[in-house]
């Protein structure tokens, strides 16, 4: 029976960010030589999600995979509905995030960012109203900050918790001399910009693509997989 990876992001207007998607989801392909992958959204492009789990599972199973960091609506409500719907050929996996590689590529663009001792570090979600995803958005935190041996503070461009630009602010009058927003986003679009602007002297970019956040994928297909078939 063949296992389709439906690999789901949440879509974007900014061609770069497209870009980045596309780029890794190529990635996700070489390290799966041979299993058929497919690239959907839950918004702003198309297909949609739904449409592609339809299909897959006409000539086998499918195993949606989120390309989003945390849980949250689109998890819980888009892409359930669309595996909901074939209970037994569908399965969808867990979010991306949290998890040591991304604590690996965070790290990295940190550094290339030029961030160095003693500066203050903001870890920037995109946020949801879903309080799971604030608790995956903490356990990052606590990863980054174990990778980093160093505080590392949270902030939201939306939904609940603190404000990006009120964290900043606070480290700044905690004395911080220099504020590096660590930018938790896959790619660059709408809340990539929104962090861009929230006044940290530094901003990392976005983590996609790189191969290791790839490998995050292919290790909640290949996890999915074996479920599937046991």
């Amino acid at each position: 029976m063949t296992t389709t990876l439906i690999a789901c992001s949440h879509g974007t207007s900014d061609p770069a960010g497209r870009e980045a998607i596309r780029t890794l989801v190529d990635q996700v392909r070489q390290l799966l030589p041979g299993i058929p992958v497919a690239e959907t959204f839950v918004d702003m492009q198309e297909p949609a999600v739904g449409d592609v789990v339809d299909a897959a599972v006409e000539d086998g199973a499918a195993i949606v995979v989120p390309l989003l960091l945390s849980t949250g609506y689109h998890t819980n409500v888009d892409i359930s509905r669309a595996v909901g719907a074939h209970p037994v050929r569908a399965v969808a996996t867990a979010a991306l995030g949290p998890h040591k590689l991304l604590a690996d590529v965070l790290h990295d663009r940190l550094s290339a960012a030029g961030a160095r001792p003693g500066d203050a570090i903001v870890l920037a979600a995109a946020g949801s109203s879903d309080p799971a995803a604030a608790v995956d958005v903490a356990a990052m935190a606590d990863l980054l900050a174990a990778r980093l041996d160093a505080e590392v503070s949270i902030g939201f461009a939306a939904g609940a918790g603190p404000r990006i630009g009120d964290v900043v602010s606070a480290a700044r009058h905690a004395g911080a001399a220099r504020v590096i927003i660590a930018s938790y986003v896959l790619a660059p679009g709408y809340f990539a910009q929104v962090i861009s602007a929230a006044g940290g002297d530094v901003v990392t970019r976005p983590l996609a693509p790189d191969v290791r956040i790839a490998q995050i994928v292919a290790e909640r297909y290949r996890t999915a997989r074996g479920e599937l078939t046991a």
